[in-house]
């Protein structure tokens, strides 16, 4: 049975930080692309970061680029991601997702991602 089980969201204050993690199981996580994704109510989901199975490349939304780092321990299969200098436009709900392939160029697109988590929330005060 496929699981991605996020943690370590909550609230903190404008500057703070949080570091996320998802542990998965039942699929091979080290062959897969993982993502970060994040939602606020009556929005889109949309992409936040990637990083290739290997770890070897990673990729950012244009407006987290510089405060947020994705990375993964396939030892433990998870992937983390540590949110700095947070922002109320930060507040919304994160999800972790495993991608379908091995690689894509497509990373940034939830069609790519065939897993994904309940999700963990991330409130930013200001």
């Amino acid at each position: 049975q496929v699981q991605l089980v996020e943690t370590g969201g909550g609230l903190v204050q404008t500057g703070g930080s949080l570091r996320l993690a998802c542990v998965a199981s039942g699929f091979n996580f080290s062959r897969r692309i993982m993502g970060w994704f994040r939602q606020i109510p009556g929005k889109e989901r949309e992409f936040v970061a990637a990083i290739h199975w290997d770890g070897g490349f990673t990729f950012y939304r244009d407006s987290v680029k510089g405060r947020c780092t994705i990375s993964r321990d396939n030892a433990k299969n998870t992937v983390y991601l540590r949110m700095d200098s947070l922002k109320p436009e930060d507040t919304a709900v994160y999800y972790c997702a495993a991608s379908r392939s091995l690689s894509s160029s497509d990373y940034y697109k939830e069609a790519e991602y065939a897993h994904w988590g309940q999700g963990t929330q991330v409130t930013v005060s200001s």
